[in-house]
C-alpha cells in the first residue's frame, strides 16, 4: 500500500496543527452558526445531498472513471477536482465498490427528487487538496493517492463512511417528520452496510492497512470536537469492525462536528475549505 504508517498519536496531532493552520488561513468569514431551533428538516435534508454528492462522485470516479451526470447535479455545479478510475486486483473489491457507487448515486437522486426545487446544486469538491491534508495529518506520506490502488481506495471510502453513519444517526434524533426520519434512517442503514464492509475489507488486508486506517480514525477524532466518537478497525490485539459506545450504540454527530472533519479543520466558523474549497450549499455550512 502507497504510505505505509508508522507514528505516534503525538505526531498525528501535529500533522493537525498544520493542518489547522492551513485552514484558518483559507477562511474568509466566520459567519455565526445556525441555531437548533431554526434547523428545518429542509436544512437537514440539503445538508445530506452535499455529502451524498460527495461521496457518489468520488466512488462514481473509482469504478467509473466518470463523475455524476449533469443532470444529477444542479443547473450551476461547483467544478469537481481529483479522481480517476481504479484498477482493481480482486474482482470482488471491485464489484462491491460498484455497488457503492450505485446506491451513493441513488441517495443523490433520492435527496434532489424529494427536495424538488429546494435542492441544492452540487458544491464545488477537491479530492487532491481534501486526501492531501488527510495524508498529511495521518502521516500517510506525500505520495498517498486514494485512487492508486484498491487499498488505498477503500481507506478513502472509510473516511466519508464513518462519518456518514454518525451524521444519520445524528439526524435522527432532530428530524420532525415522519417520513424524512424513516428515509433517513434507511439510508444510515446502508451506509453502515458500506461502513461494514469497507473496515472489514481493509482488516483482511493486514497489519499495514489497520495501521493507515487507525490513523485516519485518530486524525478525525483530533478535529471534529472534544468528545471521543472515532475507533479504528483494531484495538487490543482483535478486530474492532463496529465502532459503536459501551451499549453498541452508533455515534452520533452534529452537522458541525461533520462540518469539521470534512472542512478539515478544527476551529469554530470555518464556512469552507478541505473537501469543499467553497464549502457547503444550503443553510448549513458553517463550524
Amino acid at each position: 500500500m502507497q504510505g505505509a504508517l508508522h507514528l505516534s498519536r503525538r505526531q498525528s496531532l501535529q500533522g493537525l496543527i498544520v493542518l489547522g493552520a492551513g485552514a484558518a488561513l483559507s477562511e474568509i468569514a466566520r459567519p455565526s452558526p445556525v441555531l437548533a431551533q431554526d434547523i428545518s428538516d429542509e436544512d437537514i435534508f440539503r445538508f445530506a445531498l452535499n455529502l451524498e454528492y460527495m461521496e457518489a462522485e468520488y466512488y462514481l470516479r473509482g469504478t467509473t472513471g466518470m463523475g455524476i451526470d449533469a443532470a444529477d447535479a444542479g443547473s450551476k455545479p461547483g467544478d469537481v477536482v481529483g479522481g480517476k478510475q481504479v484498477s482493481f486486483e480482486t474482482p470482488a473489491i471491485g464489484e462491491f465498490m460498484q455497488e457503492v457507487a450505485e446506491n451513493e448515486l441513488a441517495h443523490v437522486r433520492f435527496y434532489r427528487k424529494t427536495l424538488g426545487t429546494n435542492a441544492v446544486d452540487r458544491p464545488a469538491i477537491d479530492f487532491g487538496a481534501g486526501f492531501k491534508a488527510v495524508a498529511e495529518a495521518a502521516g500517510l506520506g506525500p505520495d498517498f493517492d486514494p485512487f492508486g490502488n484498491e487499498t488505498n481506495f477503500v481507506l478513502g471510502g472509510m473516511l466519508f463512511e464513518d462519518v456518514g453513519v454518525t451524521a444519520y444517526a445524528g439526524a435522527a434524533t432532530v428530524l420532525k417528520n415522519k417520513d424524512f426520519l424513516a428515509a433517513a434512517a434507511g439510508i444510515l442503514a446502508v451506509e453502515a452496510y458500506h461502513m461494514g464492509m469497507a473496515r472489514s475489507t481493509l482488516y483482511r488486508k493486514g497489519e499495514e492497512a489497520w495501521k493507515a486506517a487507525n490513523a485516519v480514525s485518530d486524525a478525525r477524532d483530533k478535529i471534529d470536537g472534544s468528545d471521543d466518537k472515532d475507533q479504528g478497525i483494531q484495538g487490543d490485539g482483535k478486530a474492532n469492525i463496529v465502532p459503536s459506545t459501551p451499549d453498541a450504540i452508533a455515534f452520533t454527530r452534529t452537522p458541525q462536528e461533520v462540518l469539521r472533519i470534512v472542512y478539515l479543520t478544527d476551529k469554530d466558523g470555518v464556512s469552507k475549505g478541505g473537501f469543499y474549497p467553497e464549502g457547503m450549499n444550503g443553510t448549513l455550512k458553517t463550524t
